[in-house]
């Protein structure tokens, strides 16, 4: 039954009409589509048929093409929010996501302020302008060498050699052996214990309620509840395990574990690890990366798909945002079939943690033109390893002869002009979208995905994409004239893998499966995979800091060139597995006034000692 309410933007005016259509002829039973029903919404590649069809007078078959097409493009009119319908918490009119108008008058001067841009077109696009010149003369500079990594063959197409293997001293390899071997070895519950003595991340668990007593064992209980459901053993599996009765496990994780009180935790243990001396050597907590990971089901699910490049049968995918510092900041479960790039925004705007995220890197499947744009717009900066970048088109913001005479070898690279007269008709609305999004107006995710499979004749959507064009040429320019650039993003990309590898060693039970069927249990699961691995890491850096120290204290030097190569999402020192015993109390006592363990002491006459 198609809803009477359903309503377009104008260039949808013909497949409203032919909903209305359809409409009576499902009401009255009539099954011959009436002349001059339209036909514009048709894709080109369904067209021949209606027309073979209607050549053949059979209105039957013209009847059934043509209804195809019609719902075919009510589907992506949905999708796109060329078509809406009024009151849908999804499928509403995208505008009625942002700022009304009157309210954007409040907001545009502050969120221009905050991001660094001209509300007046006329000023913001020259400068944009000028970043165009200058990444383009790094650019030209670096084509002329003509042997380079990246240069122009004699077709004069660009060539991009991939990056070599990064130089990693030596030394840095075996300075870690050395200091894993100082760490001691813990049990994960003890491992829990020693984070919450040095953040309290156990007291953002709050009571659903609003509860304020807590026993005595809630604590025990609620470490119980994170490794039961991050290790995937489950509330089942642990009782087993821990000998907690397993309705005390449910009612713990029933009132206290949840999406929000997971952040919270998380937001401590990012916050405590951005501030420990080491994790000053991994990075500045400027610079994320985001990637899918994908995990099997087990059992059906509604947020489960068919992926046979990862899965047997049906998976997710969790979602995560990893800093420099190795920490994880964001975790969302999605299906695994949608496209990544529309959630990558969702962490950089809603991050609550101390990490002065300003860039970010992604792989392929995180870009799209609306990133681009979007990214800049709200302040920040999309830095990609786009696969095949050199088969991308390229913008230029003026005549195509005029950047040949300036840029003789990058400008004929620039094959499209950017319709710079679209992006200034829309400035303002274009900044109304970003600062909707960037005070959370609006769902990033929902918006950013709209904007994608927006046709062309959505002005904003077109005028959005233009600008991200703009954007992303700016950008490959800059990427293929610093090779220094270059390898940044893909250590950083590289991190993100390392962190992936731990939460899969974490991700131990039931051969790795999901078994929760439920998309707020599955994000609830993912979200306790992300405290546990982030506690570890913390962990790890600590001791690792210690190490360092004590190494520094016995007069040795320790270059923090070679630290910087140094990983602390590794797990040699951490048991997993065996039996499971939780005695909060016990494992506190085991710690010092400064609540640490004594570092082992490395024998000479052990295997590696001395490196």
């Amino acid at each position: 039954m198609l809803a009477p309410d359903r309503q377009g933007c104008a260039p949808a005016t013909p497949l409203i009409e032919a909903l209305q259509i359809l409409r009576e002829l499902n009401a009255t039973g009539a099954r011959n589509v009436p002349d001059g029903a339209p036909t514009l919404f048709v894709p080109t590649r369904f067209q021949g048929y209606l027309d073979e069809a209607a050549a053949k007078g059979d209105a039957t078959a013209y009847r059934h093409y043509w209804e195809l097409c019609t719902l075919l493009a009510l589907r992506d009119g949905l999708r796109s929010g060329d078509v809406y319908v009024p009151g849908s918490r999804r499928y509403d009119n995208p505008a009625a996501y942002l700022f009304k108008p009157a309210q954007w008058v409040t907001h545009r001067a502050e969120f221009c302020r905050l991001v660094g841009k001209s509300p007046d077109a006329s000023e913001a696009l020259p400068l944009v302008m000028d970043e165009l010149d200058e990444a383009l003369t790094d650019l030209e500079g670096t084509l002329k060498q003509g042997d380079g990594p990246v240069r122009l063959n004699d077709a004069g197409e660009l060539v991009i050699s991939p990056l070599t293997a990064e130089d990693i001293p030596s030394e840095a390899e075996e300075l870690h052996g050395e200091l894993e071997r100082m760490l001691p070895n813990v049990p994960i519950v003890s491992l829990l214990v020693e984070m919450d003595r040095h953040t309290g991340f156990l007291d953002c668990f709050t009571h659903a309620g609003g509860k304020q007593a807590r026993s005595p064992q809630l604590k025990r209980n609620l470490i119980a509840c994170l490794i039961g459901l991050s290790t995937n053993m489950g509330l089942h599996g642990m009782a087993s395990s821990c000998g907690i009765p397993y309705d005390v496990l449910a009612w713990t994780a029933e009132w206290y574990i949840r999406e929000d009180t997971l952040r919270e935790a998380n937001i401590c243990l990012v916050n405590y690890h951005h501030q420990l001396p080491m994790t000053a050597m991994f990075g500045s907590g400027t610079l994320s990366s985001s990637d899918g990971q994908r995990f099997p089901t087990r059992g059906k699910s509604i947020t489960a798909r068919h992926l046979n490049k990862y899965f047997v049968n049906e998976g997710i995918s969790t979602y995560t945002h990893v800093s420099d510092q190795h920490s994880t900041f964001g975790t969302k479960v999605i299906v695994a079939t949608h496209r990544e790039a529309h959630y990558v925004l969702d962490e950089i705007l809603g991050n609550a943690t101390d990490l002065p995220i300003t860039e970010h890197a992604t792989d392929t499947h995180g870009v799209t033109l609306v990133n681009f744009a979007l990214f800049d717009l709200v302040g920040k900066q999309l830095s990609p390893r786009i696969r095949d970048l050199g088969k991308i088109t390229l913008y230029r913001m003026g005549g195509k002869d005029d950047y040949e005479e300036r840029f003789p070898t990058a400008g004929p690279l620039l094959t499209k002009k950017a319709n710079l007269d679209l992006v200034a008709d829309h400035w303002d609305d274009l900044l109304r979208l970003a600062g909707s999004l960037k005070y959370g107006h609006a769902t990033v995710s929902l918006i950013v995905g709209k904007l994608s499979a927006s046709s062309r004749q959505n002005a904003l959507a077109a005028a959005l994409k233009e600008y991200g064009a703009i954007r992303r040429t700016i950008y490959a320019a800059k990427y293929l004239s610093d090779p220094v650039y270059r390898r940044k993003i893909a250590r950083q990309l590289n991190k993100g893998e390392s962190i992936h590898a731990l939460r899969r060693q974490l991700h131990y039970a039931r051969e790795g499966k999901v078994s929760r069927r439920q998309p707020e249990q599955q994000n609830a699961q993912a979200w306790c995979l992300t405290v546990v691995t982030n506690a570890v890491v913390c962990w790890h850096t600590e001791y690792m800091g210690l190490a360092v120290g004590e190494l520094r204290g016995a007069g040795r030097e320790v270059d923090a060139e070679v630290l910087a190569h140094i990983s602390p999402a590794r797990s040699s020192a951490v048991n997993y597995y065996g039996s499971i015993t939780v005695d909060y109390d016990r494992e506190l006592a085991q710690l010092d006034d400064q609540g640490h363990r004594p570092l082992r002491t490395v024998s000479v006459d052990e295997p590696g000692a001395g490196l």
